[in-house]
C-alpha cells in the first residue's frame, strides 16, 4: 500500500517531517462495554521517525552587478528503514538532496520506484518540501522476497527573482529574493534492497494501560498511557477526530468542551473507596452541649468573613500532570484580615510542593492552556510547550508558570470586560462587546480572541470582530458548540404561578434568530436544562423532559413520567451530566440515565436508605437518599454524591458518594460520607485515577490507588523433612490517610474507610460488614532451583495478618519463600521474601531416631535464661 500526492505532501502537511504510524490493536478493557481505561488491553505502535534535514544549504553568491546563472551539482540521498521487515509491517522510506534549495524554494519531480520481489513496480512523483529538499513516504510490505527502491532527480532551473512556499511569486513582500539563477544537474542515489520475511520483526514493547500503583511523570517508555493522562478540567482544541479516536474511547460523546456537560476525558477515576489522604480545611461536624443532637456546624453555615466565600471549595480548581492547584484561606501577616493562598500538592499524597500569596491583583487561575511550541524544521510535527495555569478576571489576562507559581504576564483585556466571554476551547475565549446604543446596527460585536502568545496588546490577539445580532451569548447549559447553536429559556408566570416557557435558538456565530416557540409546561429550573446532540432538553415541572431539535425547533421526544412522588414534580439538581449518548439528571430519589436519541430513560440509580431515615421513596417504596448536586462523568462511570437543596439539621446520616458504571447504572462502589452542599458538583475534582471530594464535615478526601507493604517470616531454626512450615506475614496499608492499616477487599473497603475516618463501627452502622483481607499468593525456590506455587491464602481484614501451614517442604537445603500481593483497585502490589533452611533428619546421637527440635528449643531457651539472671546479677552488683 503506498500514499502520496502529486503536490509532495504526504498525508498533510502537519505530519511533514516526523511520522506517527499508529497501529490500534485494542480489546476494550471494560468489564461492561468500557467502564474502566485500566482494564483494556490496549496496544498503540507509536515509532517517531525523525528525518534529519540536510545540514548544507544552498547558497548562491550575490553578485555585485548584472544576474547571473550557475550551475550547481548535488547529490542524492535515499534511506529505508528497516532493511529487514515481515510481511505486512510498514517501511519508511526517507529521500533527499543536498545541498538543500534554499529557503522557500523545493526540488520538483522527485521520482521513487518501488520494486517488488515478482518484477512489479510502482513509480511515483513528489516534490521536496520546502526549504531543506526532504520527503519521505510508508510503504506497506505485501510480498515475501527482497524488494528494490530507487530515487533519482531529472534536475531543474531556478529563475531569478521572490519564492515564497515553494513558488516564484510577483509580489514585493515576503519570501526569499534571489538575485541570481541557478541550474541544478540532475542527480540518482544508490538503491536500496529490503528483504521481506514471514515473521514480524518486534519493535519497541508496547506499555500497557497501568493497572498497579504509578506516579509522575510518565516518560516515553510509557507512551501508550496517553488516554489517561488528561487534566482536569478538559478545555479541547475543537479538533479531536470524531471518527475514529475520540468515538473509540467516547462514543456517542460530544468532543466540544462545555463546563455544564460535567464531562472529563483522558482521565481515569477511582474504582474504589479507599481514601488515600486527606486533609482539615474547615471546623465542621457536630458541636454538642446546650445544642443538642442537631447541633451540626456544616462549612455553609458558618459566619464566614467577607473575604471567604460562603461556598468556599475545598477541592483543587485544576488538578494538572499529577498537581493539584488550590487556593487556601490564611490570616494575613499584616493585619487581623485574611490572606488567600496559592499552593500546589502532589495529588497522590497531599505533599505540598510550593505555596505563596495571591498579591493584590492576582486571581487564582481556574484554566488550562495548552500552547503549542515550534516544530523542528518547517513542516514537522508541533511539540507542546510547557502548559500555562491562567485567570480571566475583572478585565485582565493572567497567566502563571505552572511549575513555580510565578507570574509571567499580566495583560488587560479592554475593551472586553470581566472574563472578556467564554473561554470555549483551549486557548480561545469568545465574547460580546458593547459599542453603545450610538454605533446602531453595529452596536455588538462578536470578538473572538486567544490566550496565546506574550503580547500585551489587545487588538493582536484578536481573531475577529463581526456584527453580533444579540447583546450576549447564552449560557454554558443552552450551547452546542459542536452544531454552533445557543438558546434560551424564558419562563412564562400567570399570576404569580409558573405556567409556560418561551424557547429561542440562534447561530452562535452571528446572533442570527433560528425559531422561537412557547409551549405550556411550567418550567423547573433554568439550570436543569441542557443543549446537547443538536437538542435541547428541557425540564418541564409536569415531571418529564422534552427535547427540542435545536435546528429547527420539533420536538423530538419527551420522556415518560419521572417516579411519583418525589421526581414527578421535576425537583432535583439545578445541573445536568452530559456523556456517552445519555445526559445525567440528579433528582430526589436518585439519578436518571436519559438517551439523547430516543429519549428513553436507560436506568435509574438509587440508593437505599435506613428506615426512617429520610423522608424519600424509591421506584418500590424502599426509603432512598436524595441527590441533587450533579455529578461528573468520565472513564465510563458517573460520580455523585447524595444532597438536598437546603437541609435542615439534624443531616441525614449515612449520604453517600458514589461511583456508577454508565452503561448499566449498576453501583461501582459507594462509601457513607457526603459532599458540602450549595456547591452544584462543584466539590468534586478528579485526574490520574484519584477523587477529591470536599467532604460536609470539612475535610477533603482524597479516593484512589494507595501504596501497600507486604512482610513474610519463616521459622528461624531448620526444620526437619516431614515438617509442615508455618509461614506469617502481614499485608498493609501505606497510604498517609491510615498508614498501617489492615489491606481490605474491596466489597469491605467502604465500611473500614468509615470506621477509620468517621468513627463508625468497624462491621459498618448497622454492624453487618465482615472485614475480608486481601489474597497472597506464597510462592517457593526449593534447594534444586524448582520455582512453584505452595498456596494463596487470604489476609484478616481486621489486622491485615495472615498465616499458612499447608506445606511440609520435600528436600533438604534452602528455600527462598516469596509472599505476593498482586494489588487491585484499592492498593498497588507488594511482596516480600524471607528464607527457610531444612534438614536431612535428626542431628541427635541417641540412635532413636526422634525428632529432639523441642528439646533443642528448651535447652537454647535455659541457656538464655541463665544468661539472662548472669547479666541482671552483674549489673546489681555493679550498682553496689
Amino acid at each position: 500500500m503506498q500514499k502520496f500526492d502529486g503536490e509532495g505532501g504526504w498525508f498533510n502537511s502537519f505530519y511533514r517531517q516526523v511520522y506517527y504510524f499508529i497501529v490500534l490493536d485494542i480489546t476494550i478493557w471494560r468489564k461492561q462495554k468500557i467502564r474502566n481505561l485500566k482494564n483494556k488491553t490496549f496496544s498503540l505502535f507509536a515509532a517517531v521517525l525523525l528525518l534529519t534535514s540536510a545540514v548544507t544549504m544552498l547558497t548562491v553568491s550575490t553578485p555585485s552587478n548584472a544576474q547571473q546563472e550557475y550551475i550547481v551539482d548535488v547529490k542524492a540521498f535515499l534511506s529505508a528503514r528497516p532493511t529487514t521487515i515481515g510481511l505486512g509491517q510498514e517501511l519508511l522510506i526517507n529521500f533527499w538532496m543536498s545541498p538543500a534549495p534554499g529557503a522557500n524554494r523545493q526540488y520538483h519531480d522527485y521520482t521513487i520506484t518501488v520494486t517488488k520481489p515478482d518484477g512489479t513496480s510502482t513509480t511515483f512523483k513528489v516534490n521536496s518540501y520546502v526549504a531543506d529538499g526532504t520527503n519521505w513516504c510508508p510503504w506497506i510490505a505485501d510480498q515475501v522476497g527482497d524488494w528494490t527502491i530507487t530515487f533519482s532527480y531529472p534536475g531543474e532551473h531556478f529563475a531569478p527573482g521572490r519564492y515564497l512556499d515553494g513558488d516564484i511569486i510577483t509580489g514585493t513582500a515576503g519570501g526569499t529574493v534571489y538575485a541570481d539563477g541557478a541550474t541544478i544537474k540532475p542527480a540518482s542515489a544508490k538503491s536500496v534492497t529490503i528483504h521481506v520475511q514471514e515473521d514480524i520483526i518486534p519493535s519497541w514493547t508496547e506499555s500497557p494501560l497501568p493497572t498497579d500503583y504509578w506516579t509522575r511523570p510518565v516518560g516515553e517508555e510509557n507512551r501508550e498511557w496517553w488516554p489517561i493522562l488528561g487534566s482536569f478540567p478538559w478545555w479541547g482544541d475543537g479538533t479531536s477526530d470524531v471518527t475514529s479516536t475520540w468515538n473509540f474511547y467516547y462514543p456517542n460523546t460530544n468532543p466540544t468542551y462545555n463546563s455544564a456537560y460535567g464531562f472529563v476525558p483522558w482521565v481515569s477515576g477511582p474504582e474504589s473507596a479507599h481514601v488515600v489522604w486527606k486533609r482539615a480545611y474547615q471546623i465542621s461536624g457536630l458541636m454538642g452541649g446546650d445544642w443538642g443532637g442537631a447541633s451540626s456546624v456544616n462549612p455553609d453555615t458558618l459566619g464566614l468573613h467577607s473575604s471567604i466565600s460562603s461556598d468556599w471549595r475545598m477541592v483543587p480548581t485544576i488538578i494538572l500532570m499529577g498537581r493539584a492547584y488550590h487556593t487556601i484561606a490564611k490570616p494575613a501577616t499584616n493585619g487581623p484580615d485574611m490572606q488567600t493562598y496559592w499552593e500546589c500538592y502532589d495529588i497522590r499524597t497531599g505533599e505540598i510542593i510550593w505555596e505563596r500569596p495571591l498579591y493584590p491583583g492576582e486571581v487564582a487561575p481556574n484554566l488550562i492552556e495548552y500552547a503549542a511550541g515550534g516544530s523542528e524544521v518547517a513542516g514537522s510535527e508541533i511539540r507542546p510547550y510547557n502548559p500555562n495555569i491562567i485567570s480571566i478576571s475583572n478585565g485582565y489576562l493572567l497567566k502563571y508558570n505552572a511549575n513555580s507559581g510565578l507570574l509571567m504576564y499580566n495583560i488587560s483585556i479592554a475593551p472586553m470586560t470581566g472574563s472578556g466571554g467564554t473561554y470555549y476551547m483551549n486557548g480561545y475565549v469568545l465574547g460580546i462587546q458593547d459599542l453603545g446604543a450610538d454605533a446602531g446596527a453595529e452596536r455588538y460585536r462578536l470578538i473572538n480572541w486567544t490566550t496565546l502568545g506574550s503580547t500585551t496588546n489587545f487588538a493582536g490577539r484578536v481573531i475577529s470582530n463581526v456584527t453580533y445580532a444579540r447583546s450576549a451569548l447564552p449560557t454554558g447549559q443552552l450551547t452546542d458548540w459542536e452544531v454552533g447553536i445557543g438558546c434560551t429559556v424564558t419562563s412564562i408566570t400567570q399570576g404569580g404561578m409558573y405556567t409556560g416557557m418561551t424557547l429561542a435558538a440562534f447561530n452562535l456565530y452571528t446572533g442570527v434568530s433560528l425559531w422561537n416557540k412557547t409551549i405550556n409546561e411550567p418550567i423547573y429550573s433554568g439550570s436543569a436544562n441542557l443543549a446537547d446532540h443538536g437538542k435541547l432538553a428541557v425540564l418541564s415541572a409536569k415531571g418529564y423532559y422534552i427535547a427540542y431539535d435545536l435546528k429547527t425547533g420539533n420536538e423530538v421526544w419527551r420522556t415518560k413520567p419521572l417516579d411519583y412522588p418525589w421526581d414527578e414534580p421535576g425537583w432535583g439538581a439545578y445541573s445536568m451530566t452530559s456523556g456517552y449518548g445519555q445526559f445525567y439528571w440528579d433528582a430526589q430519589t436518585g439519578i436518571y440515565a436519559i438517551d439523547w436519541d430516543t429519549g428513553n430513560i436507560n436506568w435509574k440509580f438509587e440508593k437505599e436508605a435506613p428506615p426512617f431515615e429520610t423522608p424519600y421513596t424509591g421506584s418500590q417504596g424502599q426509603p432512598v437518599y436524595p441527590f441533587v448536586m450533579g455529578s461528573y462523568c468520565l472513564d465510563g462511570k458517573l460520580y455523585a454524591y447524595s444532597a438536598e437543596h437546603t437541609p435542615d439539621p439534624p443531616f441525614y446520616r449515612g449520604q453517600p458518594t458514589v461511583c456508577i458504571d454508565v452503561f448499566t447504572g449498576k453501583e461501582v462502589w459507594s462509601i457513607g460520607m457526603t459532599g458540602n452542599i450549595f456547591i452544584s458538583r462543584g466539590q468534586i475534582a478528579i485526574a490520574d485515577g484519584y477523587m477529591a471530594l470536599g467532604g460536609r464535615d470539612g475535610v477533603m478526601y482524597t479516593f484512589g490507588q494507595g501504596k501497600s507493604e507486604t512482610t513474610v517470616s519463616a521459622p528461624q531454626l531448620p526444620l526437619v523433612l516431614g515438617q509442615k512450615a508455618l509461614l506469617t506475614g502481614t499485608v498493609l496499608d501505606l497510604s498517609p490517610a491510615q498508614s498501617g492499616a489492615p489491606c481490605v477487599s474491596k466489597d469491605s473497603m467502604a465500611a473500614l474507610m468509615e470506621h477509620i475516618h468517621m468513627q463508625t463501627p468497624v462491621g459498618g452502622v448497622l454492624g453487618d460488614v465482615m472485614m475480608v483481607g486481601v489474597p497472597v499468593s506464597l510462592d517457593v525456590l526449593d534447594p534444586n532451583g524448582n520455582y512453584y506455587n505452595i498456596g494463596v491464602v487470604t489476609s484478616d481484614g481486621y489486622s491485615g495478618t495472615f498465616a499458612f501451614d499447608g506445606w511440609a517442604p520435600s528436600v533438604a537445603g534452602l528455600y527462598t519463600i516469596t509472599a505476593t500481593f498482586m494489588g487491585d483497585e484499592s492498593y498497588g502490589s507488594s511482596f516480600a521474601t524471607t528464607y527457610l533452611t531444612v534438614a536431612e533428619g535428626s542431628t541427635t546421637s541417641n540412635g532413636d531416631g526422634a525428632d529432639n527440635t523441642v528439646l533443642y528449643a528448651v535447652i537454647v531457651a535455659a541457656v538464655a535464661i541463665i544468661a539472662v539472671v548472669v547479666i541482671v546479677g552483674f549489673l546489681i552488683l555493679r550498682k553496689k
